[in-house]
């Protein structure tokens, strides 16, 4: 069938988390750490960078690996990973890579003529005397950096803060000079750590990790993920270093606080952290974000959504989609794969996925695939248990007759086909044990409109969800 724009946006094999979005010379960039399939730790790859016209969001082109690990002097032997990056143009229109590695408090940069050129190792951030930023006495570590540049200043923004920690005060914005590297204005915190946020608007949604920052009129926006990990919050401001005011959250990676479709505080897919930034592409704006696969916080996929903001400069949430946006549903005929899901869940509710994979290999469905990291093996949803839903949205259905699925695994049993995740059942398709995809068909009718499509499976052992097909003859 054509091509459309699916979440996640990358192949089902690719997994790059932490993504910021920006558009150079007509063609949208991704930066992001890159995790491996069935890793142990976050982010053990080397960056890669992916991008697409900015008038076809379907269209993603491997620009291949721009930054390898052991390129930073700190790192000769690889043993720490390259974490969350961001990338800024300079005074000199350069392209300017701020990262930092795991087991060390300073952040590293490397530069680039091109957007997704090789990029070689620059320096470290230091202050005028030459101290790196996060080794002088009193520095808090740096992580996470996002970056902004305008004119010859380049605004820093770092930090971590885990919830208790009353080591750390908040997010940290750190102004530098022309150069890209030195500091010329000390860090100050613009949003609190849980420990420090009474009375200030952040409450419950306080600053964890993630910080990003991006600029929309005279309003600047800073995107973070905040305590509760799922959740990409934002606040404002109309000074980069000062003056940010709590705005809400822009996307929860598990659709927490949506009351579109479900109570606000059913979790509808297993979150955990999250790390991404908005981007204005033709026009529109988006939200970048990553969702958790593998049953693990390891294998994590590049998704986003498209975005409003208001006349008053407020974000109002958005739902998962495996489209994209509400307002651009995808075709209701073909075959899909079940990768596509953007809602994941059994009876036994979680909002979290499992660290070590073991409960959640066990308990939970997943979305997984075959073969070793770098495979390009199509994505599948394994560990479908009795009451185990996928969803997916949305559809513009126009006369479907018939739903076939492929499946596989020990099962016996048979998929509910729903247009809500609690809804009405449509029809039943009947499973039986295979070990290879067997496609399996019933006559369903779903009704004309904007639909979202739900399988849930009912029987015995574990089933594995391949694809589906909505047939309109």
């Amino acid at each position: 069938m054509k091509k459309q724009r699916f979440n996640p946006y990358l192949p089902s094999w690719e997994y790059i988390p932490d993504a910021e979005p920006y558009v150079f010379n007509g063609r949208v960039y991704i930066y992001g750490s890159h995790d491996r399939f069935n890793g142990y730790v976050y982010c053990l790859n080397d960056y890669v960078c992916w991008s697409a016209p900015v008038d076809n969001l379907a269209d993603w082109r491997y620009e291949g690996v721009i930054y390898r690990k052991t390129d930073d002097p700190l790192n000769p032997d690889g043993r720490m990973c390259l974490y969350a990056p961001d990338v800024t143009v300079g005074p000199d229109g350069r392209y300017y890579l701020y990262y930092v590695l795991d087991k060390v408090p300073v952040v590293s940069v490397a530069v680039c003529d091109t957007p997704a050129g090789k990029y070689e190792f620059y320096g470290y951030v230091h202050y005028p005397d030459g101290t790196r930023l996060g080794e002088r006495e009193g520095d808090q570590p740096q992580f996470d950096p996002g970056v902004l540049t305008e004119g010859d200043r380049t605004y820093l923004y770092t930090g971590f803060c885990a919830r208790g920690d009353k080591s750390r005060k908040g997010a940290m914005a750190t102004v530098l000079g022309p150069d890209m590297l030195t500091v010329i204005e000390e860090p100050v915190f613009i949003a609190p750590s849980e420990p420090y946020s009474k009375g200030t608007g952040f409450e419950g949604h306080e600053f964890f990790e993630a910080p990003s920052i991006r600029k929309k009129g005279d309003t600047y926006y800073f995107i973070y993920s905040s305590v509760a990990m799922h959740e990409l919050c934002y606040a404002t401001s109309n000074h980069p270093t000062r003056g940010f005011r709590y705005g809400g959250v822009i996307v929860s990676n598990c659709d927490l606080h949506i009351d579109s479709y479900k109570p606000a505080e059913k979790p509808m897919f297993y979150g955990g952290n999250n790390h991404g930034s908005i981007v204005e592409i033709n026009g529109e704006w988006y939200i970048f974000y990553h969702r958790h696969t593998n049953g693990t916080n390891f294998s994590r996929q590049a998704c986003m959504e498209k975005i409003k903001i208001l006349d008053d400069g407020s974000i109002p949430q958005v739902e998962m989609t495996s489209c994209g946006s509400v307002d651009e549903p995808l075709a209701g005929s073909g075959e899909y794969p079940a990768y596509l899901a953007c809602n994941l869940f059994c009876r036994e509710e979680s909002v979290y996925t499992d660290f070590t994979g073991s409960w959640m290999n066990n308990q939970f469905p997943k979305i997984t695939q075959d073969g070793r990291d770098g495979d390009e093996e199509t994505g599948y949803i394994a560990n479908m248990k009795d009451s185990a839903t996928a969803g997916f949205k949305y559809f513009d259905c126009r006369g479907i007759k018939s739903v076939k699925i492929k499946v596989r695994g020990y099962c016996r049993g048979e998929f509910e086909v729903k247009t809500s995740w609690n809804g009405e059942v449509l029809g039943t398709i009947p499973v039986e044990f295979s070990n290879i995809w067997t496609e399996y068909s019933a006559n369903i009718r779903i009704l004309d409109g904007i639909q979202a499509l739900y399988f849930t499976y009912r029987g015995s052992g574990s089933a594995s969800l391949g694809s589906f097909t909505l047939c309109t003859e």
